[in-house]
């Protein structure tokens, strides 16, 4: 069934429950990366970024997904605390959208997540400048050898600007097609992480 049927999707009272239930199904039906979702940010201008990432983690608390502190995504999340996630299940004809603060998870997840990947993400990690000009292709293989070499043996340690981030959101939208593009939209928000949910049904 590609949508909720109108008495499931009012009767919803937790957005995590709900969450779970849409990931778990784009999770078996979703063809590629169903973990995949759009993360915006804004520069020190104002001007609103975006590109996608995977989320590594979720619960109650919120949405981990990890990346390099210096990178322009990185940069843009600590000059602005705040971010807007999008997930979207093509497969499902669903959407999942979620905005609130961001923080900074703890090194000891940090290292707990970065051990997980394999060795060659390790070394990227460290041989990759991201978002910053790459004079060549060559430049990056040649620093990828480098730190393959330097690590040869033993652990690969995490940078220190490498990093994980959770947003926390005070708004979470969920959006299921239907049929002459009235669509369902059940919207629930609170004003501070800390507060209950409101919920409240949204025209298309």
């Amino acid at each position: 069934m590609n949508a909720l049927t109108s008495g499931d999707f009012v009767d919803a009272n937790d957005p995590f429950a709900l969450f779970a239930q849409w990931f778990e199904e784009a999770g078996k039906k979703e063809l590629n990366d169903p973990e995949a979702m759009a993360l915006a940010t804004v520069d020190g201008d104002g001007l609103p970024d975006a590109r996608m990432v995977l989320l590594k983690e979720w619960s109650p608390r919120g949405f981990v997904f990890y990346t390099n502190v210096e990178s322009a995504k990185g940069q843009q999340l600590m000059g602005n605390m705040k971010a807007a996630l999008l997930f979207h299940w093509k497969s499902l004809r669903r959407q999942v959208r979620a905005r609130g603060p961001v923080f900074l998870v703890s090194d000891e997840e940090s290292d707990a997540y970065y051990v997980s990947r394999p060795r060659d993400s390790r070394i990227g990690a460290w041989a990759s400048q991201q978002s910053r000009p790459l004079e060549s292709r060559f430049a990056l293989e040649k620093a990828v050898a480098s730190y393959a070499a330097k690590y040869a043996v033993g652990a690969v340690p995490r940078p220190p600007y490498w990093r994980g981030f959770r947003l926390e959101p005070v708004a979470l939208e969920f959006w299921s097609d239907r049929p002459f593009r009235l669509h369902d939209r059940l919207r629930f928000s609170r004003t501070t992480p800390a507060e209950a949910w409101r919920k409240e049904r949204l025209y298309p």
